[in-house]
């Protein structure tokens, strides 16, 4: 069977895979199942009424009380007017509120209203549901290293990101015309 056709419950499945071009790189899988766990957590969180771009926002937001808007629309890799519609539909909800830096006040900074705190709670037990059905049957230590060699190369590909890429070509622009 093709690799890209092997169940990925076939434990057996990536020492058989063959070689060639449709075999299952680490990035292949990594993504698959990064996509996997944003579907199924979008699926229990449905009642919620949030499309994924608003829980994602509320998500980094949680992590960064009081960031400014531009520098969550860099972590979330959003262009800063998209960012603006989606933090407008959640401050009409009143999930966050905008407030204007102390020293600069063309900065908004971004908090979490005590709302969003309630509703924040609900999907972190979405999260640990849909975290538990991903890792049912893998035991407590492969959970551990799993989750310390993802911080590892995490770590490693920042670092890589910041520096140049030898003999690299310059980003080509998109021509409109």
């Amino acid at each position: 069977m093709p690799a890209y056709k092997m169940s990925a419950l076939d434990p057996g499945a990536i020492a058989a895979m063959p070689s060639g071009p449709y075999q299952q790189t680490l990035g292949f899988i990594l993504n698959d199942t990064a996509r996997l766990l944003r579907k199924r957590f979008e699926q229990r969180a449905r009642h919620l009424g949030l499309t994924r771009a608003q829980w994602q926002a509320l998500a980094y937001l949680a992590r960064n009380e009081g960031i400014q808007q531009s520098a969550l629309a860099e972590i979330l890799e959003l262009e800063p007017i998209t960012l603006g519609r989606i933090l407008d539909r959640l401050e009409t909800a009143d999930l966050i509120e905008r407030r204007r830096h102390p020293a600069d006040r063309r900065v908004w900074l971004l908090h979490l209203k005590p709302k969003a705190h309630s509703l924040m709670a609900d999907m972190f037990d979405i999260g640990d549901a849909t975290r538990a059905e991903a890792l049912a049957g893998i035991s407590p230590a492969d959970r551990e290293t799993l989750t310390r060699i993802l911080i590892a190369m995490k770590a490693n590909l920042a670092e890589a990101c910041a520096a140049p890429v030898d003999g690299a070509l310059p980003a080509r622009r998109a021509s409109h015309g």
